[in-house]
């Protein structure tokens, strides 16, 4: 078990815990497990884990802001967080993505859904842990250390753009000039079984445009979206 993947689950519920606990171990990863936010980003820079797992309305310090500190934690920045909620809200949705969540689940969720969500975020996860630079007029992207620079006044400015803004515009500057529809965006960037609305990527396009400028990604009316060539 020295070598399997560590499993943060941040949960105030007891039998929440015990439950992810208990799959997470059947499925070969190591959990650690925390009862409060507080207790979360304490064990999260503790250990380091591959994955968190972080449940939203938790009192004194909730899931929405312990994703804001890790988002902006140099080394945690890239973790990926799943988030668990009573919630069902579009608007509460968009929320928790905007913030940094790669994928967001509903209680009461089927163990088997969420250990599904785990193995892909995993994968996805390694797949991209190889270092890759996209260079483009000014523009620089680091995915190893999900860092954007930008050039103002002829100087490089970093940029720390959250998750998914990151993601989104990597998965965008690495192919220049084609077009890509908000159904394949959120395919790809965010995963084929997240359920979220098409307007996530208009929210995520215009914060990004807002921090790196207009003039890299394109808007192709009644289409989607392309990176400039």
């Amino acid at each position: 078990m020295a070598d399997s993947p560590v499993i943060l689950v941040v949960d105030d519920e007891a039998d929440i815990r015990s439950l992810v606990e208990y799959n997470l171990t059947k499925s070969g990863y190591t959990p650690v497990l925390a009862s409060n936010g507080h207790e979360g980003l304490s064990l999260a820079e503790e250990t380091t884990p591959d994955l968190i797992v972080l449940d939203i309305m938790m009192p004194e310090m909730d899931g929405i802001e312990v994703c804001k500190v890790i988002r902006k934690h140099a080394r945690l920045s890239g973790v990926p967080i799943i988030f668990l909620t009573a919630r069902s809200g579009d608007s509460d949705h968009v929320e928790g993505l905007d913030v940094g969540a790669d994928t967001y689940l509903s209680k009461p969720v089927a163990m088997p859904v969420l250990m599904s969500q785990i193995r892909a975020l995993l994968r996805r996860s390694e797949a991209g842990g190889s270092r890759t630079v996209l260079k483009h007029d000014g523009l620089v992207i680091d995915r190893e250390r999900y860092l954007v620079s930008v050039e103002v006044d002829g100087r490089g400015v970093d940029l720390k753009l959250p998750r998914k803004e990151f993601e989104l515009l990597f998965f965008l500057a690495a192919s220049p000039g084609r077009v890509f529809s908000r159904g394949e965006l959120l395919d790809q960037v965010w995963g084929a079984d997240v359920f979220v609305v098409d307007r996530t990527v208009d929210v995520h396009i215009r914060k990004i445009r807002e921090k790196i400028g207009m003039d890299y990604i394109e808007t192709v009316k009644g289409v989607g979206y392309r990176f400039r060539e």
